[in-house]
């Protein structure tokens, strides 16, 4: 019997920094969990900037701060640690929703002293 010749893999020796990771191999993205969005700074990650809105339209005239444009490097995971974190801070609710999060009441300065304490660029509502 003949013996299978060796495969020769055309990829074996490409090395590109933005290649999806293998099982087992995580991110530093992946690694921030619950406990705060600050470790992904620490990561040595940029946070990018963000946008503030106050918004009253279609809330029955409640006001509600909503932070958006979050750089796509950040996982909706994150975005909903950062989003308790700041519910917490604030004393109010809030939601997310796909990648923006609303906060009930008009806590423009505190929401936006505690993004940039985060590394967050803030753009915005003054």
């Amino acid at each position: 019997m003949e013996e299978a010749p060796e495969f020769n893999n055309p990829f074996a020796n490409l090395e590109i920094d933005r290649l999806p990771l293998g099982e087992g191999e995580k991110a530093p993205l992946a690694q921030a969990t619950a406990s705060g969005i600050g470790e992904i700074f620490s990561a040595g990650l940029k946070l990018g900037r963000v946008v503030l809105r106050r918004e009253t339209a279609h809330r029955g005239g409640k006001t509600v701060v909503v932070i958006d444009q979050f750089a796509p490097n950040i996982s909706s995971k994150q975005i909903q640690a950062l989003a308790k974190k700041l519910r917490n801070a604030c004393g109010c609710g809030g939601t997310t929703k796909q990648r923006s999060i609303e906060l009930q009441g008009n806590h423009v300065e505190k929401i936006r002293q505690l993004l940039e304490q985060e590394g967050f660029r803030v753009a915005g509502v003054r």
